[in-house]
């Protein structure tokens, strides 16, 4: 095969679209260079190497995309397989195209292996951080995979399941979401067919035979629509469909339909000139032919996310059934090339394909891709961006209404929750309820499709609990609540950590340096690089102020620790100075004595985060009680001494509160159930009315932490005649 003879395809290719001689230069000494470098390379099939980059910048060109990503497609594999540099193709091509190279370069190896082992999280998330970055690289990468699975054959059995396992997956869907049709479903096809032979050929037969057998009922059907047409002096054209092959098994797979179940498996199209056409021939229709209740949808009025408009009947003609789709010409060309239609270029009118103006062309077009760019803006963590896009992004199939009319799409399973964050972070923040479709519902509530949800917000709102974490179905929302959860937790303890740090500095009369450096050094096992960092370890009683601060004077000090070690210590457990026992039964740990008997006090029932100290108590081992335990001043110094609280998490504490209310009707339920909606577990209930008739309630709460009590103490609060809650013994 000579050059030119490579060449011609592209070229006939570019005719359709491309005329000047800069851009058809362009592109030729783009192929040139390819060509050279490529040189004595052969693919699996035996054919020259450069067959293959041309092929995809020809499937480029079907798209009418600009120079830049045409040259990109035809140098796509340089960097790789090639000793081609970067920068020579900066040089030669120019920064956008060495940057689309360079990105495909990193997306080249997916070793996908149908679970998310971590090689294929990092590869996968390369491959969303490149979308975002420049949509024409996954634009490439796309026309590239065609290529590869029209020539699958060539490859092992091994190679060809996982290579049509991950685009069935991952890039059929991409092409889906920009709207792509036509390569969605040629993409799908083949990977069925490799994936499930059997079943494709089983499908294949049955649409062949069935196509056989209508040909005759859908040409009569398109002789009847003509003439209806015809006689309202329209302008149109009408075309056949048939549903893709892996389309219908899905559709028999999800729905549990036999293949004769299937309506919509020839669709006739009909093509008109303008909106106002569409309505005026669905009437026409509709008032020939009789329409089949429920089957009517208006996907111009409210369009799918991927841009898809058209309007779609079926009817029934002599006992049988058609579906009629009815579109103008630039939906059909939408429908078949999706966003690529809106940013196709255009030679007459000199438009422009910076990187920029495109994405601005695509994230105008599709709410996701321009959400997508927001995520990557205000995410630390690539592998929750890559939860955001496959969980939320690719298997989002339910359409909801802002109040105005938006239309926003969100996963099977989606909440009100799920609907705010969506929107915006600080409007999940700050939800307490939710109105669908004019009614109350609780935060629970399971969206679906037409729903119209309105957010109601409380600038008073105690913001995300640990609840929210089950409520909330989609990764966005899940990441912004944990986020922020994280956020209060660490903020709190970074404060009584700093708060006790100062109040033992202050007891010492002593003066520190503290820096981020010194803090890093000198605690760095427990994970310290900062001033805040030492605070948190504090504030989590993982660190003892007087421990910091020993550290950070070089001095060592007489410490009620040491003295009492001194009392019950025997001459073995003294040489034994640096024993730490941690006692995983109540998660408390104590420093330099060997397996005391420890239990938490009674009398004031320390829940983890509480400040705490432990009391040698006479015959019955270490009481833990909280710092403020009205026993505590009663107790001899001498035996204090210092306690922590260990890292188990999981452990559950009782403590008790007493809360004074409006003696009414139904405030036991409400305070029960705002108890047990923000994680409390409530093991005991006692209500009596005092001599004043206020009604006294008195619960033993089970909560994780002093964070879970203070959420539920707050929440409690805000409900309607409470006048007081304490704990008590």
């Amino acid at each position: 095969m000579t050059k030119e003879a490579i060449y011609q395809p592209l070229l006939q290719a570019l005719s359709s679209y491309l005329a000047k001689e800069e851009h058809l230069g362009f592109i030729r000494r783009a192929f040139d260079f390819a060509y050279d470098k490529h040189a004595g390379q052969l693919r699996k099939s035996g054919e020259p190497y450069i067959v293959h980059p041309v092929q995809v910048a020809v499937t480029l060109a079907e798209y009418q995309v600009d120079p830049i990503t045409i040259a990109s497609g035809l140098l796509h594999d340089l960097l790789e397989d090639t000793d081609t540099k970067y920068d020579e193709l900066k040089t030669l091509f120019g920064e956008d195209v060495a940057d689309i190279v360079e990105g495909l370069t990193k997306l080249h190896l997916l070793h996908y292996e149908g679970s998310k082992a971590s090689e294929q999280v990092k590869n996968h998330q390369k491959m969303v951080l490149a979308m975002a970055k420049d949509i024409r690289v996954i634009f490439v990468k796309l026309a590239d995979r065609l290529n590869n699975m029209r020539t699958l054959t060539h490859l092992d059995s091994e190679r060809q399941l996982r290579i049509s396992r991950e685009t069935l997956d991952i890039f059929a869907p991409i092409a889906h979401r920009l709207g792509m049709y036509r390569m969605k479903a040629e993409l799908e096809d083949i990977a069925f067919k490799y994936l499930y032979a059997d079943q494709y050929a089983d499908i294949a037969h049955l649409i062949r035979d069935k196509k056989g057998n209508r040909e005759a009922d859908v040409k009569a059907m398109n002789a009847e629509l003509e003439t209806l047409l015809e006689s309202e002096n329209f302008h149109f054209t009408i075309n056949g469909r048939i549903k893709n092959i892996y389309s219908v098994y899905r559709k028999m797979t999800m729905k549990n339909l036999e293949f004769e179940d299937i309506n919509d498996l020839l669709a006739l199209r009909i093509i008109v000139d303008s909106i106002s056409d569409c309505y005026r021939a669905i009437g026409i229709v509709h008032s020939k032919f009789v329409p089949v209740p429920g089957r009517f949808k208006d996907y111009i009025a409210m369009p799918k996310p991927n841009m898809y408009q058209s309007l779609h009947t079926t009817v029934v003609f002599h006992g049988k059934i058609y579906e009629i789709q009815i579109r103008t010409r630039e939906m059909d060309e939408i429908a078949e090339k999706g966003v690529a239609a809106h940013w196709a270029y255009k030679e007459s009118q000199g438009q422009g394909a910076s990187r920029k103006n495109i994405e601005d062309i695509v994230s105008s077009k599709l709410r996701w891709y321009s959400e997508l760019i927001r995520y990557t803006e205000e995410s630390n963590s690539d592998e929750e961006i890559l939860n955001i896009f496959t969980d939320d992004i690719l298997n989002a199939n339910v359409y909801v209404f802002t109040p105005n009319g938006d239309i926003i799409d969100l996963t099977a399973g989606a909440t009100p929750l799920d609907f705010a964050f969506r929107i915006h972070t600080k409007l999940g923040e700050k939800t307490v309820g939710a109105i669908v479709n004019g009614k109350i519902v609780p935060l629970e509530y399971t969206l679906k499709t037409g729903d119209v949800i309105e957010i109601k917000t409380s600038q008073n709102a105690v913001g995300p609990n640990d609840n929210w974490m089950k409520i909330a179905k989609t990764s966005n929302a899940r990441s912004k609540i944990k986020n922020f959860l994280n956020k209060q937790k660490r903020d709190y303890l970074v404060e009584r950590g700093k708060e006790d740090f100062d109040a033992e500095l202050e007891s010492r009369r002593v003066k520190v340096e503290l820096t981020d450096e010194i803090c890093a050094k000198l605690f760095e096992l427990k994970g310290v690089k900062s001033i805040e960092d030492m605070y948190f370890e504090i504030g989590k009683n993982i660190l003892s102020p007087i421990s910091a601060l020993n550290a950070l004077t070089g001095r060592d000090v007489i410490t009620e620790e040491k003295l009492i070690e001194s009392i019950n210590k025997t001459p073995e457990q003294k040489r034994a100075q640096k024993t730490r026992t941690v006692h995983n039964d109540i998660n408390i740990v104590v420093e330099g004595l060997t397996n005391p008997s420890v239990k938490l006090a009674h009398c004031c029932s320390p829940v983890l985060g509480d400040e705490i100290v432990g009391y040698v108590t006479k015959g019955a081992g270490i009481a833990v009680h909280r710092k403020n335990c009205k026993n505590v001043a009663k107790f001899e110094p001498e035996r204090l001494l210092d306690v922590f609280w260990g890292d188990n998490t999981l452990r559950k504490y009782e403590t008790n509160i007493k809360i004074t209310v409006q003696n009414r009707d139904n405030v036991l339920a409400e305070i029960i159930n705002t108890a047990t909606s923000n994680k409390g577990k409530i093991n005991q209930v006692q209500a009596q009315v005092n001599r004043s008739k206020e009604g006294i309630i008195k619960l033993k709460l089970e909560v994780g932490n002093l964070l879970e009590l203070d959420t539920i103490v707050t929440a409690i609060g805000r409900l309607r005649d409470i006048y007081a809650i304490e704990r008590i013994a």
